[in-house]
Order: C-alpha cells, then structure tokens, then sequence
C-alpha cells in the first residue's frame, strides 16, 4: 500500500499554469521596453539642452537671409542681374562640435530660392575638374560634346561669416551667447557691401530635483 502524501504536490495542471503565466510576464516585460518612434515637427523649438541646436541653426540662416535680401545695396546690384556668389562655410569658433556646413547650406539654399543670385560650388572643384579632364582626354567621349576647359564663370561676391559663443556656469546656473556674423565682400574691389549679426542667448537653471 502507498502511504506517501501527495496533497502537497504540485499538479501538472499547476505547473502549466505557472508556466503561462512566466510566458505572459515576459511578453508584457518586451512590450514595455520596445521602443516607439514617431515623425515631430522639424520647424518646433528644440529644448533638449542648451547647446547649438536645430532651431538655433534655422534663427540664424532665416534672419541672415532675410536681413540680406531686404538691404538696399543688394537690391540695387540684384536689380538688373543676377550676381554669382562663393559662399566660404561658416567658421567655427565655439568650443562645440557644430556642424556649420548646415548653416551654409541652408542660407544658399535660401537665396538661391529667391531668385536674386547664383552661386558657384568651391566643395565640387576637384570633382568638376575631374570631370572636364575626363571629358577631354579621354577617347570614349565625343570631342564635339565635351565641356571645353575656362568656361567656368567667376564668383562676384563672396558670402563669409563666423559663428562664436560665449559661456559661463555657476552651480546653479549655466550661461551660453552665440553671436553669428555675415559679411558680403565684392571680390573685385575688396569692399564689404552688405554685414549684419544676429545674437542667441540660452540659460538653463538648476531644478529642485537636480539638472
């Protein structure tokens, strides 16, 4: 006869149970870590922290623009023509990593869509270049459709600006103003024809609960 106790056994029936039920934890466990990605707006204000950021970027290149293309000087050289412009990137002299290239796109592209100049591209000069030797030395292009070397048309005007920072921070509160410059230079006199800067300040103060 058996006489060992088994009310105190579990049963196969229980067992299963808690094998669903670890199975539906570890399901909720990976829903709740998975990551959810979203579209936002590209023009909203950017406060992740008080570095140079994307709205900073977008300030500086509308009111550079803006500034430019509403000087009387430039509206009287863009009266009649259309002048061709180098634009130098941006310098750098923050002690931040910025990519000032953005800004120097998005302010050709700016006046570019207006309509008032045209601009000559320093970064592709060595691939042109490559181009025009390929086009007229070697044997499989057509002599009668390659680009002839010297028909490249001169930059008028060249379009520089810096870009600097300054920063201060205490324990409780931290500091930063950017100031962003832009001059116009005609090329063939040297004279500056058109300047403006456009400042940003950003602050960011200690919480109760900490930064």
């Amino acid at each position: 006869m058996n006489t060992e106790n088994t009310s105190n056994k579990p049963t196969l029936k229980a067992l299963s149970g808690f094998a669903l039920l670890g199975l539906s934890a570890l399901a909720l466990s990976g829903c709740a870590n998975k990551a959810v990605v979203s579209y936002g707006d590209a023009q909203a204000v950017e406060t992740t922290d008080i570095n140079f950021g994307s709205t900073d970027l977008q300030k500086v290149a509308t009111q550079m623009t803006d500034s430019l293309l509403a000087s009387p000087v430039v509206g009287t050289m863009t009266a009649n023509t259309r002048p061709v412009v180098f634009v130098e990137r941006i310098k750098n002299k923050t002690s931040e990593h910025i990519d000032t290239e953005s800004i120097t796109d998005s302010i050709s592209t700016q006046l570019l869509r207006s309509g008032k100049f045209r601009f000559v591209d320093m970064g592709r000069v060595e691939a042109v270049r490559e181009q025009l030797n390929f086009q007229n030395v070697d044997a499989l292009v057509d002599p009668s459709t390659a680009v002839a070397f010297g028909q490249q048309v001169g930059a008028q005007y060249m379009l520089y600006g810096n870009l600097s920072s300054i920063v201060k921070s205490n324990e409780d509160k931290a500091d930063v103003y950017y100031k962003f410059t832009m001059r116009l230079m005609d090329l063939k006199s040297g004279l500056v024809e058109w300047a403006d800067e456009t400042e940003i300040r950003k602050t960011r103060e200690k919480s109760t609960f900490g930064w």
